[in-house]
Formats: C-alpha cells, structure tokens, sequence
C-alpha cells in the first residue's frame, strides 16, 4: 500500500516507539486521524482493533518521527550545474519535484530549502499533487556582487552596472544585491514570494568561481538592514559563512543561524553559543561533492578539514546544532542525504544523532514564528498533537544508527500528513 489516501484513520501496533524526546524507544502504539497524531500508548498491549482505522502491525520494528534536514537545495541537488545554467526553463522544477519525491522515501519529512524557487513546490506538496516533505522555503538566497551567489561570468556587466540577470537568478535560484537599499528590497522580495526565512551569502563559498573562503561579504550595514527586514515579518536571517571574522559581523548585525562554520575558531564557536545563536552545520566528506576546478576543489577540502573542530567545538560548549547535508549538483550522490545523517554518529550517540535529526532541527524550523507554514502542530516529535510524519524501520536507530543508511532496505512504512507512501511491513 504506497501513497494511500485512506490514511484519515490509522492505527500502527506492535511497535516499540521513539518520541524525538525520550532516551529510548518503548513498546506501545500510535492512532493517526486524519493528519496529527491523536494517542501514543506506550508500555502497554496494543489494542486488536480499531473502529474504522486502518491496522498496520510494525512487527516489533521502531517507530520513529520523519527526519528532517535542515539544508537542502531542491532545485540544485537533482541535476548538475550545467542543468541549472543551461537546460531548459522547466529543467530544474521536474528535477525538483522528483528530488523531493525521492527525499520523501529516504523517510525525509521535513526540510528547510536553502536557495530556490520552492514555495510553489510546497504548495503542491502540501496539497498532495505528489508526495515530497514538508518544505520550508527561503526562496532566493541573497548574494552581493562576486558574492557566492552570483554565477554572472566573470566578462558579463555586474547588474549594479545595468548588466543582465545571471541564469541563477533569472530561475530565483540566487538574488544579487548591493548596498542596504537593495538589501532590503531583495529580502522583502523573498518575503513576499513566501520564504520562511531569509538565506544571505555572508562569506566566499566553494562552488562559487569568484571568492575565496576568506572574504567577507556584505557589510554590516547590509547585513543589519536584511536582519531588520525579516524581523519586521516574524522570522530570522541565516547566512552561509565558514570563517571567525564572517561568522562574528553575521552576529553582530543579529543573524539569527549560521550555515556551515567550518573554518570558524574555538572562540567564535562559543561565542555562538553566548549568543544563543543556531549552528547548522554538515558532517562533509571530501568525495561528498566532486569539482573539475583545482581552485574549488582545494576549497572543497578546506571545508571538509574543519568538520571534526566544528562539531567538537559546539558539543562543547552548548551551540545550539541543527543537522543538514548541503548536496548540489550531482544527482547520483543525492542518496548520500542519509550516510551523512548515519555519520553525526561519529560525534553523537545513536540516540542524540536522531533526536537532532527530528526534533532538534524543529526547533530551529519554529524560529519562523508568523511565517512559519507549518506552525499550526508540532513537528519531529510523536505525540498527541503533532503533525503525523513518521517511519518504521527495521533495526532499532536509537542503539545503531547504520540502518537508516539504507532506507530503500530498512524503511518499511513511511508516513506524512497522514498519508501512507510507503508499506513494506508485510
């Protein structure tokens, strides 16, 4: 039984469940009408029955919320760069729609999208056109001139100067702006197109051709004026920087989360921490993303350096971590979303891993206050109330994470909004 719309009634037995909260999975059941959770009965027989419900007997496996990754990119993690710069207009949005379809089934329920045009995406999915997860969209990712999102080349006009809209931007892929007053109009422009939160280029990045890591981008006058226009909306500014200096402007001009981090000193870590500002940050490899360019390439490794330091440092004194993978541009390694979920077991317990990949990450999400879409139940939990996103897995991840490495193996039931899109118990 695969996206099966009867799930308004069901009642999931024989199962010992994880809450996204607790230490352990318990035996108990769970009883979904129609998209929330209404009862969660744990360390007692489950009920033979149910009037009307659909029965599904988890066979002793565990119950566990939807997980969630905190950084995604739709539009650019189901085809290459020349697709996005190159293919044809409708390209990147079937590729969207079938990435999100595949998230879904690697037991992804809930994402927050880090650069694209994916609130109509949502709307769709929401509406059950086609199954995907949840999305929080933060539409185009804001970017200065030379700036890690500008993909304009390196010969063409800047757009400050009357040039032409790179391919990146002309797609709502990235929005290049310079100068507070810009700022403040390319935010707004987000906002009204439904982000959920704002995405800035606050440092150099690795795909991008033009900036090394170590620049800064945006001033702080630029960045305090993106900050003042998403707060006047009820959400938060996140930015994409690696470096100390990067990470300290960000904050200081009141960034709210930061993307990344890799390359950001003990002190500034813990400066987060101070702050109670959110890292959300990836457990990279170097063969997680592959580039032609020396330049990038060597960028790429920099990175990938930093990630042992980074989550050390924030486990350390308290950072407040949100879990994402970041995948672009190489769609045979999209699967990859959930060995980088297995690999926080290298600096967590199976079980802090999963509370981080579910109700950790929500946490972060609710920061969207009034734009939040979502903001009507709670989501990454199991409990009376919650949004009804949940999996059954073979194996228990709370004592061995490994078996969410292969969802297409170990995932028998998968459901979101209430709805079945997934049922391999038998």
């Amino acid at each position: 039984m695969d996206a099966d719309d009867s799930a308004a009634g069901l009642l999931v037995t024989n199962v010992r469940v994880f809450d996204g909260i607790g230490a352990e999975a318990v035996p108990g059941h769970v009883r979904i009408e129609r998209d929330r959770i209404t009862e969660v009965v744990l360390g007692t027989p489950s009920p033979r029955g149910a009037r009307g419900a659909t029965v599904l007997d988890g066979g002793g496996r565990t119950l566990i919320p939807g997980l969630t990754d905190a950084h995604v990119h739709l539009f650019a993690i189901g085809g290459t760069m020349a697709d996005l710069q190159l293919g044809p207009t409708g390209t990147v949005y079937y590729q969207a729609l079938a990435s999100a379809r595949d998230m879904l089934m690697r037991g992804f329920t809930t994402v927050r999208d880090m650069a694209g045009d994916t609130e109509p995406l949502r709307r769709v999915l929401d509406g059950g056109l086609f199954p995907g997860p949840r999305i929080y969209p933060s539409q185009a990712a804001v970017s200065q001139t030379s700036g890690h999102g500008d993909f304009g080349a390196v010969h063409v006009t800047p757009t400050a100067f009357g040039g032409p809209q790179a391919r990146t931007e002309q797609l709502g892929f990235t929005r290049v702006a310079d100068g507070p007053e810009r700022v403040l109009a390319a935010v707004r422009e987000q906002l009204r197109k439904g982000a959920a939160q704002i995405k800035l280029m606050a440092g150099g990045g690795v795909v991008s051709d033009f900036d090394p890591l170590d620049v800064l981008q945006f001033t702080s006058a630029e960045l305090a004026a993106a900050v003042a226009a998403a707060t006047d909306w009820g959400t938060y500014v996140t930015a994409h920087v690696y470096t100390s200096e990067g990470v300290r402007r960000a904050v200081d001009a009141g960034v709210r989360c930061i993307e990344h981090g890799h390359l950001a000193d003990e002190n500034t870590i813990r400066h987060l921490a101070q702050k109670n500002v959110w890292l959300s940050t990836q457990p990279f490899e170097v063969d997680d993303h592959h580039y032609a360019s020396p330049d990038n390439d060597h960028k790429n490794r920099e990175v990938c350096e930093g990630v042992a330091r980074t989550f050390g440092w924030a486990l350390e004194h308290g950072v407040r971590l949100a879990f994402g993978t970041d995948l672009v541009f190489d769609p045979e390694k999209a699967s990859r979303q959930n060995e980088m979920l297995v690999r926080l077991g290298q600096y967590l317990s199976p079980v802090e891993a999963l509370k981080l990949a579910t109700s950790g990450n929500a946490g972060l999400f609710r920061m969207s206050g009034r734009r939040d879409p979502y903001r009507a139940a709670p989501l990454g939990i199991i409990a009376p109330g919650a949004w009804a996103d949940l999996l059954v897995v073979d194996g228990d991840p709370t004592t061995d994470l490994s078996v969410l490495a292969d969802p297409g193996r170990n995932l028998r039931l998968v459901v979101k909004d209430g709805v079945v899109h997934k049922n391999r118990l038998d």
